[in-house]
């Protein structure tokens, strides 16, 4: 169930009006009261001598006997609606509601004799609407503030009194929506996504490729973002804001949006928070070898899981952040066929990454230096990079689901859910040719060796062995076991590590996912690449291409 509660008007019939109508499309039927504040308001719906001014009249009573002391904006407009597959209420549950919401908002509280006049309208089965004068009897404003999460509230305990459908609640941190005027507009010019969603994209891409400020404001204006950077009068930067330099307003002018508006996270104070320089993390180090920014990333993104469970809030926090800052970075540099599942999974997972906790950015700094030197390597040809890459990513990203639910964070656990669905899609086309190739050198392996690896799994994970044995992806397995012994590792410890992980009991393939989980522990080698250049504009100006051209697209548990 929920509410909706407009902007306070003047004009008291002419809500009642449009209550009683016959609607936008002649969806209204049966207007009728269902409750009022006494309990005998004119009803023009049931009462043929009943008419609107009526109504309208006795609601303004006290409005008029205010004068000059009434509020500009007198009228106060709630719907209440139910879920879509919640059972019909009858004209006495709803009436119950409406006074349930009328007490906690503020507007009428219960027993109070001066509570403001209000009446509940139902015109359709689904939902009423209440309508009040915010004059009470004693000719005061009624304390009504911070009315909408009181009214939400509300809602989520009729929900589970009523045994209707428990709607997923937010923590206002969430960026705000469109309005319908910009979705109009963006329509009107082709476009499936507002200049604010286009512009956010761009934003939220640009600071997981920027090393710092001055190269953030750089790369957005070479991706052809308009930028207005406001500075106090000491010159230090207070803010920005972003245009796209087709999208006027009325008089031909950009229309500008602060960072703060297309993001909470975005307003130029979160922004150099998240660039500031700290001191080098000692990441590049694995079983003594350098490892690339790719298999870095990987490295950060295998330890989330582990991080979210251990840490404290505000570490955990930041480290969903820097997650959702390598979801951004990889439609820049992931092949083509890949890009859109990745920007539909950056999409969703942005609403994953704020939530009331504060964030402890330094906690992350490492994997962030790391985000931002894979946008500056060259991609790896070797695809197996890409799909462990994937595969720890949506390990981390079912993490922050679950990290979520249990801090009841609503509609980000359902976002990185979401996520998690377009990474698994990505995952899998980017899996299948490497694990081909890993498998054709399975089939080549001798029936020795098959043998000597099949009783290893029976030994080592006795309850999956079967399942594994009998999986088209077995001969993959075997491979990648017998590398790992000839690399002189105990593959029983190494299974053992990789079946602690999550998600392991609901996976498609069992083998698949070892296959990818022992490459994470052991390393992978492909090619090696150029030792990435921070000062080098080549690549920034290709990401800026892409930035231009992003368009964000509209948002159980992963199997694989």
């Amino acid at each position: 169930m929920i509410t909706k509660i407009g902007k306070a008007g003047a004009n008291t019939h002419g809500v009642l009006r449009y209550l009683y109508g016959s609607g936008r499309a002649n969806e209204h039927t049966d207007p009728h009261l269902v409750a009022s504040w006494d309990g005998f308001a004119p009803d023009p719906g049931r009462d043929e001598t009943a008419t609107l001014a009526q109504l309208a009249t006795v609601l303004d009573l006290r409005v008029k006997q205010a004068g000059d002391r009434v509020p500009a904006k007198h009228v106060w407009h709630c719907s209440v609606r139910a879920a879509p597959e919640d059972r019909i209420l009858t004209d006495d549950e709803w009436a119950t509601i409406a006074r349930r919401i009328l007490n906690a908002t503020g507007i009428a509280p219960a027993g109070d004799p001066d509570a403001c006049r209000w009446v509940a309208v139902r015109h359709a089965e689904d939902h009423i609407h209440i309508v009040a004068t915010k004059v009470r009897g004693d000719l005061t404003p009624p304390r009504n503030w911070n009315d909408y999460p009181r009214a939400d509230k509300e809602c989520a305990a009729i929900e589970q009194e009523y045994g209707l459908r428990q709607v997923v609640r937010g923590d206002h941190t969430a960026a705000k929506r469109p309005t319908r005027a910009e979705q109009e507009k963006a329509l009107r010019a082709g476009h499936t996504a507002t200049p604010r969603e286009r512009l956010r994209t761009t934003v939220r891409t640009t600071v997981a490729a920027a090393t710092d400020t001055e190269e953030f404001f750089t790369i957005l204006r070479s991706a052809g973002v308009l930028v207005d950077i406001q500075r106090f009068p000491s010159g230090d930067i207070r803010g920005y804001k972003v245009a796209f330099a087709d999208d006027n307003n009325a008089q031909g002018e950009p229309v500008w949006f602060s960072g703060s508006t297309l993001g909470p996270d975005l307003s130029y104070p979160k922004i150099s928070e998240r660039l500031a320089t700290t001191e080098a993390a000692s990441m590049g180090q694995h079983s003594g070898r350098r490892r690339t920014a790719w298999q870095q990333v990987t490295d950060a993104a295998d330890q989330i899981p582990d991080v979210l469970e251990q840490a404290d809030d505000a570490v955990g926090q930041a480290h969903i952040t820097v997650l959702a800052e390598t979801l951004d970075a990889l439609p820049l540099i992931a092949p083509a066929s890949y890009k859109p599942q990745l920007a539909q999974a950056a999409a969703a997972f942005e609403r994953a990454s704020r939530s009331r906790i504060r964030t402890r950015h330094q906690q992350a700094q490492a994997t962030r230096r790391a985000i931002k030197a894979i946008v500056r390597e060259p991609a790896p040809k070797d695809g197996a990079l890409l799909a462990i890459l994937l595969d720890a990513l949506l390990l981390a990203v079912v993490a922050a689901q679950h990290w979520h639910h249990t801090r009841h964070h609503d509609q980000q656990a359902v976002a990185a859910r979401q996520a998690a669905e377009h990474l698994h899609a990505a995952y899998q086309a980017a899996a299948i040719q490497p694990l081909t190739v890993i498998h054709q050198r399975g089939l080549r392996l001798t029936v020795t060796v098959q043998q000597r690896q099949a009783a290893l799994v029976r030994q080592a994970l006795p309850d999956l062995a079967e399942q594994i044995l009998t999986e088209p992806s077995w001969p993959a397995l075997a491979a990648t076991l017998t590398d790992a012994q000839q690399a002189g590792h105990d593959p029983t410890a190494l299974l053992a590590e990789a079946t602690r992980r999550r998600e392991l009991d609901t996976a498609t393939s069992i083998s698949d996912v070892l296959v990818w989980r022992l490459h994470r522990l052991v390393g992978v080698t492909g090619e090696r690449p150029a030792h990435p250049d921070s000062a080098s504009t080549t690549r920034l100006g290709s990401s800026a291409a892409v930035l231009g051209t992003s368009r964000p697209q509209p948002p159980r548990r992963s199997s694989r």
